[in-house]
C-alpha cells in the first residue's frame, strides 16, 4: 500500500514537471539568451558577457530567417571593456536594420551586432546582416578593418515555468524519499 502511494506521488510530480517543460505556446513568445564572447587573441583577451531578447512573432521556423530591431522587438546588452552597450549602440540601429539575430529552421544561429571603433559580433564579415558566433575587433564601421579575435557562445535562459516544475518534482522526490526512510525506521 505504501509503495503504491509513494509511486503515485512520484508519478504525479514527474507528470507535473514534464507538463511545465513541454508546454508549447500557441502564440508568439519572448526568448532570452545569454552570450559569452571568448576573446582569445589581440590586446583585450578575456570573456565578455551579454544577453539578447526577442519576440518570435515574425518567425515561421522554416529555413533561414532574421529578426532585427524593427520586426523582432530585439534588445541586446553587452558588457565590453567596462562599457555596457545596448542595441542603440549598433551602427545601423537608427536605420532600424540592426542589430540582427539569425535563425536556421527555428534554431538560433547568432547575433549580428556592430559597434563602431569597438567590435563586431557576427558570422562572415562578407554577410554582415546574418548573425553568427565570431567576435571581431573593428576600426570605424568598415568591415574591411575587422580582425577575428574569438568566438561567441549562446545559452538559452530557461523559462520560469520549467524551473518551477523541476523544483516541484525535486521537492516531491525528496519528500517521498524522506517518508520512505521514516517508515523504514
Amino acid at each position: 500500500m505504501k509503495l503504491t502511494k509513494n509511486l503515485g506521488m512520484a508519478s504525479f510530480a514527474l507528470a507535473l514537471s514534464l507538463a511545465a517543460v513541454e508546454v508549447k505556446p500557441t502564440q508568439a513568445a519572448v526568448f532570452n539568451y545569454n552570450f559569452t564572447a571568448n576573446v582569445t587573441s589581440g590586446a583585450n583577451q578575456g570573456q565578455y558577457f551579454g544577453s539578447l531578447r526577442y519576440d518570435d512573432t515574425n518567425l515561421n521556423g522554416v529555413g533561414e530567417e532574421n529578426l532585427n530591431v524593427s520586426n523582432g522587438l530585439l534588445s541586446v546588452v553587452f558588457d565590453y571593456l567596462g562599457t555596457r552597450y545596448t542595441a542603440v549602440d549598433d551602427f545601423d540601429y537608427e536605420a532600424g536594420i540592426a542589430p540582427v539575430v539569425s535563425f536556421n529552421d527555428g534554431n538560433l544561429v547568432g547575433l549580428s551586432y556592430l559597434v563602431e571603433d569597438q567590435f563586431f559580433i557576427g558570422g562572415d564579415v562578407n554577410t554582415p546582416s546574418t548573425g553568427g558566433n565570431r567576435f571581431y575587433s573593428i576600426v570605424s564601421a568598415d568591415l574591411l578593418s575587422t580582425t577575428e579575435q574569438g568566438t561567441v557562445s549562446y545559452t538559452k535562459v530557461p523559462e520560469p515555468m520549467a524551473i518551477f516544475g523541476t523544483a516541484i518534482a525535486t521537492a516531491t522526490g525528496f519528500w517521498v524519499s524522506r517518508k520512505k526512510k521514516a517508515s523504514a525506521a
